[in-house]
């Protein structure tokens, strides 16, 4: 039994990720910021933490990840928001997350990324593509600087279809979709594996099973 905490947790992935980890009997403190999500993430099974990345202080989350195995950060700022919290929720929220999971003691973190962030935002893109891509590119960039091992997945096009357990995973890939349940099964596997330690996968939709998929780009990367 690990204890996972999950920063952003009452994203669509975080929620399919809080089951899976309950279901296999890990503890999972799940911090999100909007109090009123409280009794649907205790319904989970998670232990609910009501906290405000972009305002807390470092000590609010080192506490809230005391005696903690693994940090995941699945926050996003979300499309509707604006440029500004792009920077403040998706790139200093993290930067925030990794250096409270440095001072708790805890060394395995998982970030959700997004793929093809490396290659910029486009000579076309607007100024919201441009500040999520910014912002997610430079939290990849920052954490590997860190001290932590942390893994880096970067999911293609997000959709809400059913699971299939079929991934392709490498250190690029073609643009293409993956299911959000499959990016949860992806990141639950990961945290099993130290050896995914110190990796940046792109990760989309593929034919190989997620724990076979996870071993192959370990031994290619």
């Amino acid at each position: 039994m690990s204890r996972i905490v999950l920063i952003g947790g009452h994203g669509s992935i975080a929620r399919q990720l809080t089951v899976l980890l309950v279901e296999r009997g890990d503890e999972v403190v799940s911090i999100f910021r909007n109090p009123d999500h409280s009794a649907e993430i205790e319904a989970l099974g998670a232990e609910p933490v009501v906290c405000d990345i972009e305002t807390a202080s470092a000590s609010e989350l080192v506490a809230a990840m005391a005696e903690a195995d693994a940090v995941v950060f699945a926050a996003g700022a979300g499309p509707s928001s604006g440029a500004e919290r792009k920077h403040t929720v998706d790139y200093e929220g993290s930067v925030k997350s990794a250096a409270a999971a440095e001072d708790a003691g805890v060394s395995r973190f998982v970030q959700i990324s997004a793929i093809g962030v490396d290659d910029g935002p486009g000579p076309d893109a607007d100024e919201q593509w441009t500040a999520y891509v910014v912002a997610k590119r430079d939290a990849d960039i920052a954490l590997r600087r860190t001290g932590l091992a942390w893994t880096i997945l970067r999911p293609g096009g997000l959709t809400d279809d059913e699971p299939t357990g079929m991934v392709t995973l490498a250190t690029e890939t073609d643009r293409a979709t993956i299911p959000r349940a499959d990016v949860a099964a992806t990141i639950a596997a990961v945290l099993t594996l130290p050896d995914s330690a110190g990796h940046s996968w792109d990760l989309i939709s593929g034919e190989t099973p997620i724990p076979a998929a996870i071993a192959a780009a370990v031994s290619t990367s």
